[in-house]
C-alpha cells in the first residue's frame, strides 16, 4: 500500500448561498479533502449523495422543506451511508441531541474556525465522533439537568427495553462505549481481543438498530439514567 491517502470527498448541504461558497473555500484550500457536490436542500441532498457518494457531508440543521435532521436519517438508511458532520448558527439542546440522536457523527457551530471545520471533517471521516464545546455542553446538561419524571422515565424504560436484547459482553461493551473508551482500552478492560470488541460492536450496531458509536452512548445513558 501506499504512504498517500485518497482525499476525503465531501459534499456540502445548506440552504444559505453564502455559506456554501465560505465551507467551499474552506474544503477547496485543503489537498486532503476534496467538495464533490452542493445541495440547497434535504431532497436535492439526497439525490446528489446518492450519486457521489461522499465519505462526509456538512449538513445544515435547518432547512426550509426537509431539514438536517430528516435528511440525515434518510441517508444513514442508505447500504453504504456517509458520515454526517452538523453543522448550525443555532446550539439548542434539542437540536444538539436531536443531530446525534438521527445519527450524525459531529455537531460543530458555523462560527468554528475554518481549522477546527477541517479537523472535525477529518475526524468524522475517521468514524470518530466530535462536538464543539458548546455541543458538548448541551449534551451533558441534557444528560445530567432536570426533566419531568414522565419523560425520564419513559426514555429510560424505552432504552432498557432495547438494550435488554443484548449478551452480558455486549453490554458491557455499551457501557464502556458510552464511557469514551476506544477498542483498544475496552479490550484491555474486558480481558479480550480488539477483534472480539470489533465483534461486539458490530452487534451492538445490529441490534440496538444504530449507524455509530455516539448513538450506543446516549442509549447507555438513557438507560442508566
Amino acid at each position: 500500500m501506499g504512504s498517500e491517502r485518497e482525499p476525503v470527498r465531501v459534499v456540502i448541504v445548506d440552504d444559505d448561498q453564502l455559506v456554501r461558497m465560505a465551507l467551499r473555500l474552506v474544503i477547496d484550500g485543503e489537498p486532503d479533502l476534496t467538495l464533490v457536490a452542493e445541495a440547497p436542500d434535504g431532497d436535492t441532498a439526497i439525490a446528489v449523495i446518492g450519486e457521489q457518494r461522499p465519505d462526509v457531508v456538512l449538513m445544515d440543521v435547518r432547512m426550509p422543506g426537509r431539514d438536517g435532521l430528516d435528511t440525515t436519517r434518510e441517508l444513514l438508511s442508505l447500504p453504504e451511508p456517509p458520515r454526517v458532520l452538523m453543522l448550525t448558527t443555532f446550539d439548542s439542546d434539542d437540536l444538539v441531541l436531536g443531530a446525534l440522536r438521527a445519527g450524525a457523527l459531529g455537531f460543530v457551530l458555523k462560527d468554528t474556525p475554518p481549522s477546527r471545520i477541517v479537523d472535525a471533517v477529518h475526524t468524522v471521516a475517521e468514524g470518530n465522533p466530535v462536538l464543539s464545546p458548546v455541543a458538548t455542553a448541551k449534551v451533558i446538561a441534557a444528560a445530567t439537568g432536570p426533566q419531568s419524571a414522565e419523560s425520564r422515565r419513559s426514555s429510560q424504560d424505552a432504552a432498557r427495553h432495547r438494550l435488554s436484547a443484548l449478551t452480558d459482553r455486549e453490554l458491557d461493551t455499551a457501557r464502556a462505549i458510552a464511557e469514551g473508551l476506544g477498542n483498544p482500552e475496552i479490550a484491555e478492560r474486558l480481558h479480550i481481543s480488539v477483534a472480539t470488541v470489533k465483534a461486539h460492536t458490530g452487534n451492538l450496531f445490529a441490534k440496538l438498530a444504530v449507524e455509530n458509536r455516539v448513538q450506543i452512548a446516549l442509549l447507555v445513558r438513557d438507560a442508566e439514567g
